[in-house]
């Protein structure tokens, strides 16, 4: 169902108009795909929609900042929802240690929802053989300890993107098996052509235990309403049998 992608995406199920959401934050998500497959974009549509569900603030990590909001996310335009997400942009790997370990130091709400994009950067720094393991159990100490800071039936999501090789690149490939063992669900997109005034992506979702792999066909109206509505099957498509543990796309 729907609702398995929105859960493992932090997005919430149980809140209803006007009231807020109390359900508990999906496991940690390990957002794979190549360049330009619309990671940002999914990233920035669920800290705009957590924004908005009466939760705590978002806190959203990224070297570079963004120069302008991605297509699609006409949510955006709301002041209130953009007031509640903190952009942070380390630049380097030793200053995102730095600022994940001075966590609790920060003052204000805890975060309802931590978001870690183009982790690739960060591990691409010359990195040792025990900096991505280090780097992932901090990401998820950071989050544990936001979600103690919130308290009982909230919780603190976590959602870290990372570019993949392109295939036919040669080249030492990032660490992905070794990450997917900190990150029990992972989803990878890649970008589709989108339909008029929309913007679509194909998400394969692994929801690490809440359920079965499948696919999913993510659009983003003009309005910047977010759509998740089931990949249409077909017969002899082997995507959803491919092995997580390459990092590869669908």
């Amino acid at each position: 169902m729907a609702e398995t992608l929105r859960r493992v995406l932090n997005l919430g199920t149980s809140a209803r108009s006007g009231e807020e959401d109390t359900a508990e934050a999906g496991p940690p998500l390990l957002l794979l795909g190549g360049r330009g497959s619309g990671k940002t974009a999914l990233l920035f549509a669920a800290a705009l929609e957590a924004a908005g569900e009466g939760r705590g603030p978002v806190l959203f990590l990224t070297r570079r900042p963004l120069q302008r909001l991605p297509r699609g996310t006409g949510a955006a335009l709301d002041p209130l929802r953009l007031q509640k997400i903190r952009f942070q942009y380390p630049p380097s790997t030793r200053e995102l240690l730095q600022l994940l370990c001075s966590a609790h130091e920060a003052r204000g709400p805890a975060p309802s929802l931590l978001l870690l994009d183009g982790l690739e950067e960060y591990l691409g720094e010359d990195p040792g053989p025990q900096d991505p393991a280090y780097l992932a159990a901090l990401l998820l100490d950071t989050a544990a300890y936001f979600s103690h800071q919130t308290g009982t039936g909230q919780g603190c999501g976590l959602i870290v993107a990372l570019q993949t090789q392109e295939e036919g690149v040669s080249g030492d490939g990032l660490p992905v098996s070794l990450l997917q063992r900190y990150f029990p669900a992972q989803c990878w997109v890649q970008a589709e052509t989108p339909g008029p005034g929309q913007r679509s992506l194909r998400a394969c979702l692994d929801p690490g235990g809440l359920g079965p792999r499948e696919e999913w066909c993510v659009a983003f109206r003009p309005n910047g309403e977010m759509t998740i509505t089931p990949w249409p099957a077909q017969a002899g498509d082997p995507s959803l049998d491919k092995g997580s543990s390459s990092g590869g796309q669908p």
